[in-house]
């Protein structure tokens, strides 16, 4: 059998989250959910490795290389389904002090807001693009000729956010919006209030940090500059909207800048272990 290098990363990450539920107070019906989810998750892994395009599978291949699209999405759900209350709010009432020398000492928010709603409404189009980040990143794969270098390219994605994750049970904390509510304010509009929306019908009450918008963003991004080398503006583009996602975070309060910031780490050190990975040459 063949597994792909972004498949055992995807393995080991939801063994890890059978691991935490099976000792988290959590409800008995969640745990059994969990287990038979990640169960049948792994089992179309064994199954792709299995049914290859040299035993004939061609379109399974091709539906191979979209299949952790979707798992993105399962990872940040189940931590989500195993959150505990955390009143306390020691995290948030030292990270929120960081947040108002960057907003008000040193001028971010004044910078931001200076030239009215444009920029804002900027920043918000850009954090409610993060749900697309990882598809564009497979497309951009796709056009460009590269479909031979995606698993590499998740390999990066995938560490980076998957760790991310990983690390919610750890620092059970909620967004300075929540936390705040009347304070640090960004401008009101359409599309702030469709980004609450979505967040209020599909957020999560984990953590907060590392962001995984942040870390999903800019691992994206590292993927598209280190195995597109030949098409730099594929990769800027990416990192121009990394960086304006990580800024939304902040500006908007759906994070503490802490939280893109240690997103940001996570990516780069995605990027690190990235060198050790067995990789295929670029196209040029």
């Amino acid at each position: 059998m063949k597994f792909r290098r972004s498949e055992l990363l995807l393995s080991a990450y939801f063994l890890y989250v059978c691991a935490v539920a099976a000792f988290r107070p959590i409800a008995p019906e969640i745990r059994t959910l969990i287990f038979t989810c990640n169960a049948a998750v792994i089992f179309w892994f064994c199954l792709f490795a299995w049914a290859h395009k040299d035993r004939g599978f061609f379109f399974l291949d091709y539906v191979r290389d979209w299949y952790p699209l979707p798992l993105i999405l399962l990872a940040f759900r189940q931590m989500g389904w195993m959150a505990l209350p955390h009143p306390n709010r020691n995290f948030e009432n030292y990270w929120v002090q960081w947040d108002r020398l960057l907003l008000h000492h040193w001028g971010l928010q004044p910078a931001i807001e200076s030239l009215g709603p444009l920029l804002p409404n900027l920043l918000e189009l850009s954090y409610l693009l993060v749900y697309a980040v990882p598809v564009l990143t497979t497309a951009v794969f796709y056009c460009l000729g590269a479909r031979q270098r995606l698993d590499d390219a998740y390999s990066i994605l995938l560490f980076g956010t998957l760790t991310t994750y990983a690390l919610y049970p750890y620092f059970p904390s909620e967004p300075p919006r929540a936390v705040f509510p009347t304070a640090d304010l960004p401008l009101a509009g359409l599309l702030r209030t469709l980004n609450l929306r979505i967040l209020g019908q599909y957020g999560i009450h984990a953590s907060v940090f590392p962001s995984g918008h942040s870390a999903a963003a800019f691992s994206a991004a590292f993927a598209v500059m280190k195995l597109l080398p030949a098409r730099p503006w594929a990769g800027r583009a990416f990192l121009a909207l990394a960086t304006s996602i990580a800024i939304a975070t902040v500006y908007g309060r759906y994070h503490f800048a802490v939280d893109a910031v240690a997103g940001l780490a996570m990516a780069v050190l995605s990027l690190l272990l990235s060198r050790a990975w067995r990789s295929t040459p670029p196209r040029p």
